[in-house]
């Protein structure tokens, strides 16, 4: 029998806000890292009002539908409903991480964290909004089963990064139990650990009874989240992440004042630090990044690689437009009889990948069997990389105003163009 591969241990996430940024916006950043193999897909869906009584279904449980869902674009492992990372049409962006906590992880499928995101991107038309929804959702469904497309399980729970024009939340779970904490300005970033101390914004009602009740606290003195919910022996990957939570902190103070896109860019292709992760057991396997002007005049930028780690992916611009032209180039195949829909889950594999993935992983290959001409394809990519960066730019600044028309286009023209130079 085949030795199961690593679980993915590390994500990061990041958000900034004036006065840490350059122009007055909100960034928001963040690097899935899955299994290796796994094929993120970016899939765009529009808003849509739906009848009394409607059910949506997630990964595994269906759930009751909202009233009305809002237009959302997503970054997503290909095989479940959900997403690691995405925004809607009102500028709200989401990312979540794994934790282990002092509550046991249950097998037992309910929501995943990376439904709670998609839902919350659909249902909230701002981030203190999208917070709510996690928690009801969460307080309702629960969070369970497995993270990974294989037979043996890999549970955990979650934590959660939410931005949009104004401000930011970080929002950290454990079990059907919660704090969030508001971030007005400067920075904040998350890995896979617990991370919100005694500044609690809000949280579940009975999460101090639930710490008492099991002699995590004593009631006396301050409450800190982290310190009474984390496990007194951390796992390895915990341990890690750390390390990685630490490294961000310090790039995002090395930037104060100055971060832009390109800013958030760059960290997230740090492999020092370990946010960029390209191990045999798993890697980066999509990147975001977005900027939410504060002005509500200017439109919200998000860019999306589709493809595994950002050291060598082009990142590529995306807006929320009437008319948005589909891009079936980064949307992976579906199948009838798929495994991870049928029960016991997961008894076979099947080909995910999509059209730019298979010929990105070509180019990855060319790059290490040639490095000269691996070295000029990725000059060649950053170059393209930052032409759509100074286009976006000059949008956002005013000086150039694009056609509905073009922006509808813009996300299919930059992948489609990615694609030429690897034919």
């Amino acid at each position: 029998m085949a030795a199961r591969a690593p679980a993915p241990s590390s994500c990061d996430c990041f958000v900034a806000l004036p006065p840490a940024t350059a122009a007055p916006a909100v960034i928001f950043g963040k690097n899935a890292d899955r299994p290796r193999d796994e094929v993120q897909e970016v899939v765009y869906f529009p808003a849509a009002l739906h009848g009394p009584g409607e059910k949506v279904q997630c990964t595994y449980i269906e759930i009751e539908q909202a009233e009305r869902t809002h237009a959302v674009v997503l970054s997503r492992p290909a095989w479940l409903w959900g997403a690691e990372m995405g925004a809607n049409e009102h500028g709200v962006c989401v990312g979540n991480e794994g934790v282990w906590t002092r509550e046991p992880v249950g097998e037992e499928e309910a929501l995943l964290g990376m439904d709670l995101v998609r839902l919350a991107l659909e249902r909230g038309g701002s981030a203190r909004e999208a917070v709510e929804v996690i928690t009801a959702l969460l307080e309702r469904h629960g969070q369970g089963g497995s993270c990974k497309e294989e037979p043996t399980p890999f549970v955990y729970h979650n934590t959660f990064l939410l931005a949009d024009r104004a401000e930011a939340w970080v929002l950290e779970t454990a079990g059907p139990y919660w704090a969030a904490q508001r971030v007005g300005e400067g920075s904040r970033n998350i890995s896979n650990q617990l991370s919100i101390g005694t500044d609690i914004t809000d949280e579940h009602a009975g999460l101090r009874q639930r710490a008492r009740s099991q002699g995590w606290w004593s009631g006396a003195g301050e409450f800190s989240f982290a310190e009474v919910f984390s496990l007194a022996q951390q796992p390895v990957r915990m341990e890690a992440a750390k390390a990685r939570y630490r490294a961000g902190k310090e790039l995002l103070q090395q930037h104060a004042g100055r971060i832009t896109a390109e800013t958030f860019m760059a960290i997230l292709r740090d492999k020092a630090s370990g946010i960029c992760v390209d191990s045999e057991g798993f890697r980066t396997a999509g990147s975001m990044v977005s900027v939410l002007p504060q002005d509500p005049a200017l439109p919200c930028v998000h860019f999306f690689t589709a493809t595994p780690d950002p050291s060598r992916s082009v990142f590529k611009p995306f807006v929320f437009v009437a008319g948005l032209k589909a891009t079936p180039q980064v949307r992976s195949p579906t199948f009838a009889d798929d495994p991870a829909k049928k029960i016991p889950r997961f008894q076979s594999r099947v080909d995910r990948r999509h059209e730019l993935y298979r010929w990105h992983q070509a180019a990855l290959e060319l790059m290490e069997s040639d490095p000269e001409q691996g070295q000029k394809l990725q000059q060649t990519l950053r170059d393209l990389e930052r032409q759509g960066l100074e286009a976006v730019n000059a949008l956002l600044a005013g000086t150039v105003a694009p056609s509905p028309e073009e922006l509808a286009e813009l996300f299919f023209d930059c992948v489609d163009t990615e694609m030429k130079f690897y034919k």
